[in-house]
């Protein structure tokens, strides 16, 4: 057996990240910047009004009170949108919305809140100090200024920020188009009747999503029986869209494990015993004209997720340009004794919160690899080293942190 760390050094060291491309701002969402982007202009590129009310010289209301208000003729309205042509003089005042830009002569805005809302003439029961309630230009953003570096994920409010800043076009790593495939005879599509002896395929709908949440683009092309020919002219394909190609079963020593046959001779593809529970049988390398990675997972979905966990999600992350590779780590004290299998790495399925300030984590499953409703109860894999057999309850562990859940 190889351990999990030289089987994953083996795929990074194959995988290389997509090369850039410039792509609209909805087509660049969950990418990774290549360039960094830098404001032309400042943001907000004018002084306006950061509330529905009054643009007033400042001096005009400074003796307002709620026993003694100021009235001042309201000499126009300025909305957002194009440059008012009006003009604050002593003693009066004009009503402005939020966003609009403020007016000649006014240096503040009194807020409709704290006046009795007039159109001809407004009554105002306090003061406000110069500039208040005014978003100046380039209070957020100044021209000239970078606003996201390369490296940079794109997430929503970066989107924003791009667009605000004017961009409409950004230069990133695209997401890698991952084609999803389970083999094997004895599998039905979920919703179809079962006969006997037929299974419900569920790896390839969990393996597309896993895909998706780690930032790909996946296809999920659907169940293969154990037929060589029928496998390998779906393989082939497929090659045209993918970036990377990932099976699920026929990866054991079964006498109908048609995987192994033909990704064999296919490419590259080496099959290994990972010191790992569960998924021990891994099969990595490339395929067809361009090198396409493809791996090989087991066919127990436990195995087949916890593998995607931990050898296909950190090289979809290299491939977009994203760091960290893997999931985040933390310590936690294990709320009961852990036992694992001498000589492999153990990822338990365990539900990981917070006590008296630490993190605890209790398990949720057996470690059988066919448990997938306990794995849906994991928010967490607690990772027990190679050389560790048992963990006493109260001792740390170190755990990969699937989702966040506090209580």
């Amino acid at each position: 057996m190889i351990s999990v760390s030289e089987h994953l050094e083996r795929i990074l060291s194959v995988i290389e990240p997509l090369h850039p491309l410039q792509l609209g701002l909805m087509d660049a969402h969950g990418c990774v910047l290549t360039e960094d982007v830098v404001a032309e202009d400042p943001l907000p590129g004018f002084d306006n009004s950061a509330v529905d009310g009054y643009a007033v010289r400042c001096e005009d209301v400074a003796t307002a009170s709620a026993q003694s208000p100021v009235v001042l003729p309201v000499t126009g309205d300025v909305a957002a949108g194009p440059a008012s042509p009006l003009r604050v003089q002593h003693g009066l005042c004009v009503r402005i919305m939020t966003g609009a830009m403020m007016p000649a002569g006014a240096d503040a805005v009194i807020p409709v809140e704290w006046t009795d809302g007039g159109v001809a003439t407004v009554r105002i029961d306090r003061p406000v100090p110069a500039g208040a309630n005014i978003r100046r230009s380039g209070e957020d953003v100044a021209a000239g200024e970078t606003v996201l570096t390369a490296g940079t994920h794109l997430g929503a409010v970066q989107i924003g920020l791009a667009a605000a800043v004017g961009r409409s076009r950004l230069v990133v790593r695209p997401r890698p188009r991952v084609v999803v495939v389970s083999t094997g005879s004895e599998l039905a599509e979920a919703g179809t009747p079962l006969a006997p002896g037929r299974i419900v395929d569920s790896n390839s709908p969990a393996l597309t999503a896993a895909a998706v949440e780690a930032g790909a683009i996946a296809y999920r092309v659907g169940i293969v029986p154990d037929d060589p020919r029928q496998l390998a002219a779906t393989l082939e394909d497929q090659l045209v869209r993918a970036d990377v190609l990932v099976t699920s079963g026929g990866v054991s020593v079964g006498a109908y494990d048609v995987v192994k046959e033909v990704l064999s001779r296919l490419g590259t593809v080496q099959f290994d015993r990972v010191a790992m529970q569960p998924g021990m049988p891994q099969g990595f390398g490339t395929i067809g004209p361009d090198s396409t990675p493809v791996f090989g997972l087991p066919g127990n979905p436990v195995s087949a997720l916890v593998s995607f966990e931990a050898f296909v999600r950190p090289a979809l992350r290299k491939m977009l340009g994203a760091t960290p590779y893997e999931r985040p780590r933390v310590r936690a004290v294990s709320s009961v004794a852990l036992t694992s299998p001498k000589g492999k790495r153990s990822f338990l399925r365990v539900s990981l919160g917070v006590d008296q300030g630490a993190y605890v984590v209790t398990p949720v499953s057996g470690t059988g690899s066919h448990l997938l409703a306990g794995m849906s109860r994991a928010n967490a894999l607690a990772v027990v080293p190679e050389d560790v057999e048992q963990i006493a309850a109260g001792d740390s562990v170190e755990v990969l942190v699937l989702e966040r859940r506090g209580r």
